[in-house]
């Protein structure tokens, strides 16, 4: 589609809102394109989520971490930034992987959607075109990515949980944007004072040598153990905690509220940040446990065709 500009990202979700309300011409107070950190705050900011689930001796176990708010939720994260900001979306979800391409393509020729593609509960990118029966994808990258169309429908509908979730955001003019940022900030403050003791559960569960959940007992065989690891450094690791996104937008969201204490909070997260960055390293170290390997990777962030790359080591912080 000619028009779209590929402008990166940080964050799969929040960039694939931002980049959309770029392309649709939807600018904050000064005249520019909405930054991905205020989407982020306004959508809700961070989060905190752990669940170690526990599947048959042959499976192994799952880790799963939460950095966003409403990470679970991706419709309703979706919903709550769309509404704060006083627009109009399409939602439209179908268990049919017919129904899903047909209803793709007639949004498709609309404009740019937001779709669900990735492993385990995937992430949204933009589609923004189709040419030659391949799609044409945003998933943060800054050199075209396109994906052979019939894959495309495989990896959409392989996202089961969320039934072929497909959003077309419609053109118009952003409400109050320092309202919604406001509204974004204190629905952080409540959810999370709510979803904190899920870090609580974690800290506690890495010695418990009583509890089922208890990593101990979990691993007590280390089946698994290396791949809660490599899942809590991917989680972590270059900033994947989202503290860093969070404390830029508070500092944006300080100069557009006129609230300096925002600013310092923005400090204060950028430390936090820190920490994380610590606890990726510990978990793992890439001097000592990464070797420099050929692994097989896939592309659109692991949703399309594989590729074979030669891996690099996790930076060391």
């Amino acid at each position: 589609m000619s028009g779209y500009e590929l402008r990166g990202g940080r964050h799969g979700d929040v960039a694939a809102v931002a980049n959309v309300l770029a392309h649709l011409g939807i600018h904050g107070p000064d005249e520019q394109p909405v930054s991905e950190a205020l989407v982020f705050v306004a959508s809700g900011g961070i989060g905190a989520g752990y669940v170690l689930r526990d599947f048959a001796r042959e499976a192994g176990s799952a880790l799963a971490l939460g950095f966003r708010s409403r990470h679970e939720q991706p419709q309703e994260w979706l919903a709550s930034i769309v509404d704060r900001l006083g627009l109009e979306a399409g939602v439209h979800t179908t268990g049919s992987k017919r129904a899903a391409a047909k209803r793709f393509s007639a949004e498709l020729a609309e404009g740019p959607v937001l779709v669900q593609l990735g492993g385990g509960g995937g992430h949204f990118v933009v589609a923004y075109g189709e040419e030659d029966g391949r799609v044409l994808l945003d998933d943060r990258n800054l050199a075209p990515l396109t994906v052979e169309r019939r894959a495309f429908d495989v990896a959409r509908d392989g996202v089961g949980a969320h039934k072929n979730l497909l959003v077309a955001i419609r053109p118009g003019k952003v409400g109050e944007l320092p309202a919604a940022v406001r509204g974004g900030l204190a629905d952080c403050a409540r959810r999370l004072a709510g979803s904190l003791p899920a870090w609580e559960r974690w800290a506690k569960a890495m010695t418990d040598g009583r509890s089922a959940k208890g990593w101990p007992r979990v691993f007590a065989e280390r089946r698994g153990l290396v791949g809660a690891l490599l899942t809590v450094w991917e989680g972590v690791a270059a900033g994947e905690h989202l503290r860093g996104l969070f404390a830029d937008g508070l500092g944006e969201a300080s100069d557009l509220l006129e609230l300096p204490t925002l600013a310092e909070q923005a400090t204060a997260w950028r430390a936090i940040g820190r920490q994380w960055d610590k606890l990726a390293e510990a978990a793992l170290p890439s001097t000592r446990v990464w070797p420099r390997r050929r692994r097989p990777v896939r592309s659109c962030r692991g949703c399309a065709r594989t590729t074979t790359r030669r891996s690099r080591s996790p930076p060391n912080r």
